[in-house]
């Protein structure tokens, strides 16, 4: 019985949103798209989309996406956002940052992304135009993507803390104390492939089309760059997802080493009360600002 009032309330809110999605405007990007795709499908093969494409999308995103937070650094006014203020970014830090980060997208997750292809293959994964999923259904498949990799990314990240194993993978990560965007992949290699693996098992449980993998690398990577930036912005879009972690609630974890485990959302570290460090400071820190104020 809870079985069919779940599949009943997911079909009336499957068709509520088609309704509200028929009245919206056309979106004009959408042609241009279309034939941008098709051309890609006339004039590559299925190997080079899912290899190649793959490659281009996660590394253009990537970089793109790390703009923003290197730019901060130069700019006066947005210092104030700054969550470290008294730990600038260096270039030297910076350009190691940059080194680890190619060795790993070409050498660790490059041959991992030429699988892509056998995986479509394999679970026949559409390419066509015709079969890609509407807006709205790749939004919840990105959902439905970050909340199982946040439940993988908390309780393998934890472990990795473990005293008997932290010094040989994770404590590369944590080199930074104070992290920084292009911070968010640099990592052992190990622990690539070991944090990794989340993101993928989400890909498995939803995936209906290849533009699914593109959509999910791109919103995988907005997310953990923002979590590193080292800056809570204002106005951020990203707050207004539901219990989206932030910023802040990471920049804690960088600065203890301790607690704050999850990746995306909050309610991991609040049930297993591995936030508490963190409730505490806040709390602490809005006491000092009351204090200031008066």
């Amino acid at each position: 019985m809870a079985m069919n009032d779940s599949v009943n309330i997911l079909n009336s809110a499957y068709l509520a949103v088609e309704y509200i999605d028929s009245f919206l405007p056309d979106n004009p990007l959408q042609q241009p798209f279309k034939n941008a795709w098709n051309y890609m499908l006339d004039n590559y093969t299925k190997f080079q989309i899912a290899t190649w494409g793959s490659l281009i999308v996660h590394e253009v995103s990537y970089f793109l996406l790390c703009v923003p937070g290197f730019v901060f650094q130069f700019i006066p006014y947005m210092q104030k956002y700054k969550i470290q203020q008294d730990k600038p970014e260096t270039w030297e830090k910076q350009w190691k940052c940059l080194k680890t980060l190619l060795f790993n997208h070409f050498f660790i997750q490059l041959p991992l992304i030429c699988g892509t292809y056998y995986f479509t293959e394999y679970f026949n994964i559409p390419y066509e135009w015709e079969e890609m999923p509407r807006w709205y259904i790749l939004v919840a498949q990105c959902f439905g993507c970050a909340v199982i990799e946040d439940a993988w990314h908390y309780f393998l990240h934890r472990l990795l803390h473990h005293k008997r194993i932290y010094k040989y993978i994770h404590k590369v990560h944590h080199e930074f104390v104070a992290p920084f965007g292009m911070q968010a992949e640099y990592a052992h290699p190990l622990e690539t492939l070991i944090l990794g693996t989340g993101f993928f098992i989400g890909i498995v449980v939803f995936c209906n089309h290849v533009i699914l993998l593109w959509a999910w690398v791109i919103c995988r990577l907005m997310e953990t760059i923002d979590v590193h930036s080292g800056y809570d912005v204002p106005l951020n879009p990203l707050h207004l997802v539901p219990f989206y972690a932030g910023a802040r609630f990471h920049d804690f974890h960088h600065m203890n080493f301790i607690g704050n485990y999850a990746s995306t959302f909050t309610w991991w570290d609040r049930i297993f009360g591995t936030d508490s460090q963190f409730i505490a400071y806040k709390e602490k820190e809005k006491k000092q600002q009351l204090i200031t104020k008066k």
